[in-house]
């Protein structure tokens, strides 16, 4: 099963998320993956509506061993697959070096998607 849904404002984002983590839950994750995966699905959304579109486009699921967030919304082939560790003062570049992170450094681009997998522990 997957779910997706739109976010045009952020104020709305964690509110949007909530099936997603309920899923996840009913699926009996793991609370320590439940965060990663809102924690990457809060910096992918938040990048889009920031940097590529007013609405992002979240489609989440568990397959395969891993939950796999994708999040569209204009084009994002020019996004950062393999981000470097930012400077301590920059001001940006830190929400996807965490995605990387979390991530296994699995950060894919697809068109006007990006999209990560996170293992389940």
């Amino acid at each position: 099963m997957k779910i997706t849904f739109k976010v045009d404002n952020l104020k709305n984002m964690n509110e949007a998320l909530t099936e997603f983590i309920e899923h996840l839950q009913n699926l009996q994750i793991s609370e320590e993956d439940i965060f990663d995966s809102r924690l990457v699905s809060c910096e992918l959304i938040s990048n889009v509506i920031r940097h590529c579109s007013d609405v992002a486009v979240f489609e989440g699921g568990v397959s395969g061993g891993f939950i796999k967030i994708s999040v569209s919304g204009g084009k994002v082939e020019n996004a950062q697959t393999k981000p470097q560790l930012p400077d301590a003062f920059a001001e940006s570049g830190r929400g996807l070096y965490i995605i990387k992170s979390l991530c296994s450094g699995d950060i894919l681009t697809d068109g006007d998607k990006i999209c990560v997998k996170i293992k389940v522990k």
